[in-house]
């Protein structure tokens, strides 16, 4: 067990990485095509592993729950983008993380049918699942119609993401599952550039002639892409009642965002400069009690 859990821990520092370039990206609001095509384009960074990894042709089996879990990506990732654009980040992003584990948890007993759980692991899920919440939680969120049907819809879409990459792991080996993965995710979001205006959006100059906005964004997806690497072995060597603790873990994301964010703002101002009070403080440390009761109970 102790693999799954050192992996998913360094996947969740580069997460943390990759936020904090979120935030200098996203400073204002983001155009969700564009967004989700570059996202989309850096799968092909996969390839730096074929050096690595035998790419045999995926099985039937292997090839459809590829396909389809490369769909419900890209829709997960358009949709938070679309979410983002509409309302604050982080109000969405807490959303977002919060209600994922108990979707993965559903959408686990569905595919698999009950999973057997020992009251230790029960109690480690529930203490993250907490500490994640505690994190993660935003004052005054406002919770409107268009609000919810966003947020649970991508939430939805990142939870069932969880599911058919465990599937495309139990029918590839590692390696060549997300090779492929990349590949047709990269292949999908070329259809954002069939619309004119879609088309017209991506390919806009302002997308790559603002420097900052340029290396934040590629610091962003490159600490992304290591994290996305090190989440999928999580997965791939968790069993599956694993999966929604796997998830439930993601308060650390937002420790070592917190962190990162402190570090920036009291030693480099000029980057991002963020007044944080001590309720913050608290309520991280709150969280961070919760987070490291549940880790210890997995370890122990």
């Amino acid at each position: 067990m102790i693999y799954w859990l050192v992996a998913i821990v360094l996947a969740y520092f580069f997460f943390g990485l990759g936020s904090f370039g979120d935030k200098l990206v996203l400073a204002g609001k983001p155009k969700p095509k564009s967004y989700t095509f570059y996202v989309g384009v850096f799968g092909l960074s996969v390839l730096l592993l074929l050096p690595f990894a035998h790419l045999g042709f995926p099985t039937a089996t292997g090839l459809f729950w590829i396909v389809l879990d490369a769909i419900v990506r890209i829709l997960g990732i358009y949709t938070m983008f679309v979410a983002i654009e509409r309302f604050d980040v982080s109000k969405v992003m807490a959303t977002i993380g919060a209600t994922q584990p108990i979707f993965i948890l559903l959408l686990t007993s569905l595919f698999w049918g009950p999973q057997a759980m020992t009251g230790t692991d029960i109690l480690a899920f529930i203490l993250l699942f907490i500490g994640s919440v505690i994190i993660s939680v935003e004052k005054n969120i406002e919770v409107t119609g268009s609000y919810l049907k966003i947020t649970i819809l991508s939430s939805l879409l990142f939870s069932l993401d969880y599911i058919l990459v465990k599937l495309v792991f139990l029918n590839q080996p590692f390696l060549q599952a997300i090779i492929w993965l990349g590949l047709f995710v990269f292949l999908f979001v070329l259809v954002f550039l069939i619309g004119k205006n879609s088309r017209k959006e991506i390919l806009a100059k302002n997308m790559v002639t603002n420097k900052k906005t340029q290396a934040s964004f590629f610091f962003a997806q490159i600490s992304g892409g290591i994290a996305n690497f090190l989440q999928g072995y999580s997965i791939f060597l968790a069993p599956v009642a694993f999966l929604a603790i796997i998830n439930s873990l993601r308060g650390i994301q937002y420790i070592f965002l917190f962190l990162i964010t402190l570090f920036v703002s009291f030693f480099l101002p000029k980057i991002l400069k963020e007044k944080i009070s001590k309720k913050i403080i608290l309520q991280k440390m709150i969280s961070i009690i919760f987070i490291a009761a549940g880790l210890a109970i997995l370890v122990i």
